[in-house]
């Protein structure tokens, strides 16, 4: 299985004008962080996790050509705004989409898109097939994804693993049992927001605290903010066989 990182920053931490840590100002490309999001290419088959409002960027960016489905670990806007862009696959796939979420994330997409799902056969409105998951393992395209339940503050959000990799966003908590199906994955990834506490995500220590807990081969952190810091600063700050993802990273397992 091949991750492609396409997007690992947020919309959320700091506002939208002004930068309080001058990152979106630095010339290294690894601090140019879109909204997060991986792309998954496993069996034969392309699964992207969440689709934010930079997806037609991202997309081709890493010269996507077709996309299996899509896999929602929540309804926030900074995790599904880019869903009216998947009308150029319907177009060259000739296809319906399929799209993975729970049910409060299908209430919401409906009402954030309602002309996708109205009666108007008007031409070129994205092309979609929901399918709705709950905290069961369930089957993309033949690939195994195990549902893992955290919070959001008080929204329920879903992480997923998938063989040996773990994704999860968007967190600052996950109950002892759901943790047990992260242990003994190779791969972790975690968002981690800043360093500062914050009401709906882990922040750096948290993070740290939870991959030191759940003992990965390997750790990325994720869902930065630019209240983090600089990549290349917060990389040498942490401990062994933990390291800041960035936008266009790859790794194999």
């Amino acid at each position: 299985m091949e991750v492609v990182f396409l997007g690992t920053g947020t919309s959320g931490g700091v506002p939208m004008v002004g930068c309080y840590t001058g990152v979106c100002l630095s010339d290294n490309p690894k601090d140019k962080r879109l909204r997060s999001s991986v792309l998954l290419h496993v069996n034969g088959k392309t699964i992207v996790i969440d689709c934010g409002p930079d997806f037609r960027q991202q997309m081709l960016r890493e010269q996507v050509r077709k996309i299996d489905a899509i896999v929602f670990t929540h309804s926030h806007k900074d995790h599904t705004g880019g869903l009216d862009d998947i009308r150029g696959f319907n177009y060259v796939l000739k296809k319906a989409i399929p799209l993975y979420m729970d049910a409060e994330t299908e209430k919401a997409i409906r009402r954030q898109y309602d002309y996708i799902f109205g009666n108007s056969d008007y031409p070129g409105v994205p092309k979609v097939e929901i399918h709705n998951f709950g905290n069961e393992p369930f089957w993309v395209e033949g690939v195994r994804f195990i549902p893992i339940e955290a919070l959001h503050y008080r929204m329920r959000v879903y992480a997923f693993r998938i063989g040996d990799f773990t994704y999860v966003t968007d967190a600052n908590f996950i109950a002892p049992q759901e943790k047990e199906k992260i242990k003994g994955s190779r791969v972790l990834v975690l968002n981690a927001l800043r360093k500062e506490p914050h009401i709906s995500h882990f922040t750096l220590s948290q993070a740290l605290e939870l991959v030191d807990e759940l003992k990965p081969e390997k750790a990325y952190l994720t869902h930065i903010s630019h209240q983090l810091g600089y990549h290349e600063e917060v990389n040498r700050s942490l401990p062994a066989g933990v390291e800041l993802a960035y936008d266009g990273l790859r790794i194999t397992l």
